[in-house]
């Protein structure tokens, strides 16, 4: 997943979102996208430390 850009992965989460709150789905199903989820959350989240972590760096550099 790491060539994935943080839009990319959000836009997939809100896809699975839209999926389960529309449609009845398989527990085998809701299963699967719920682990995709659950990759894509951990994705973002990381990338967002990152983003922060260079803000600061860049914050830091300028005083």
């Amino acid at each position: 997943m790491a060539s994935k850009s943080f839009d990319k992965a959000f836009e997939q989460l809100q896809n699975i979102v839209d999926k389960l709150q529309g449609e009845d789905i398989s527990i085998d199903k809701l299963s699967t996208e719920l682990k995709k989820a659950n990759e894509l959350v951990k994705f973002c989240k990381e990338r967002l430390r990152e983003v922060e972590t260079d803000i600061e760096e860049i914050a830091n550099d300028a005083e």
